[in-house]
């Protein structure tokens, strides 16, 4: 049988962790995420997934950086001047892409060092409280997904995979969607192709799953986007999915480059 067809998605939960401190480099984040958990009355279970955002982990390991402190050069300054952008900015987005896609006065379309695709490298000022500082993302988010899935287990003896998540803008669509950045524990993609049936009993000849960022998806809505303080989502019901070893990572689940519709 297959056995998508065995999955219930009603039993799909996804529950935020209240309670949480402003968390930064002098924290330890699973003590953090666990206290949370018991506080909710909650207990770690068999496949749950726990969905971190991106600006907890980035802030855990001090990546925030003052733009004071960055200095353009002349070719990175000229640049901004004709995009009407800070230099500042720009020259940190350089610096944390491989390549610049397309650049205009709204945004600036990067590939990211780790290979995702996303505007300004991920760089944000929302949410963080030094005025002139910006966010950058985790060096390794897959390697930061399994400290913490490992980090987790030392403290409650429980192993949930581990997604963190950041919401990206998508080329074909308006507005953002949680997106896994980074994961540890969880297949990041199900292809189904060759093997799964439709409803009439065709096979499946291109759908692959995009697990990891339908799990991010979902917790994003849980999570929102401005001022509820609820940085990590627990999402329970998708154990399936969720693997003893850490696997890829999210790295896995990029499109290589000449598979780029969009380039």
């Amino acid at each position: 049988m297959d056995t998508y067809a065995m999955m219930d998605p009603a039993q799909l939960r996804a529950f935020a962790l209240p309670g949480l401190p402003m968390l930064g480099p002098e924290c330890d984040l699973a003590a953090e995420i666990c206290e949370a958990m018991h506080r909710s009355r909650e207990a770690w279970q068999a496949g749950d997934i726990c969905v971190v955002a991106q600006k907890v982990i980035s802030k855990c390991e001090g990546r925030t950086i003052a733009l004071d402190s960055v200095q353009p050069d002349a070719r990175a300054s000229a640049e901004a001047t004709r995009l009407g952008r800070d230099p500042r900015m720009l020259a940190l987005i350089e610096r944390e892409s491989s390549e610049i896609l397309r650049a205009t006065r709204a945004a600036v379309i990067t590939r990211h060092r780790t290979g995702h695709v996303l505007a300004n490298a991920g760089i944000d000022a929302s949410n963080v409280a030094g005025k002139g500082e910006v966010l950058l993302w985790p060096q390794d988010p897959d390697a930061s997904a399994r400290t913490l899935r490992a980090a987790i287990a030392c403290s409650s003896g429980a192993s949930p995979a581990v997604v963190i998540a950041d919401s990206m803008g998508r080329a074909w669509r308006i507005g953002t969607v949680g997106t896994a950045i980074g994961c540890a524990g969880l297949q990041v993609l199900e292809d189904r192709r060759g093997t799964g049936r439709d409803l009439y009993g065709r096979t499946l000849q291109a759908t692959i799953i995009a697990v990891a960022d339908s799990i991010a998806a979902l917790a994003g809505l849980a999570m929102g986007e401005g001022d509820e303080g609820t940085p990590v989502v627990v999402v329970r019901g998708a154990g399936r999915w969720v693997t003893p070893e850490d696997g890829p990572g999210a790295a896995s689940g990029l499109r290589p480059i000449e598979q780029d519709l969009f380039r």
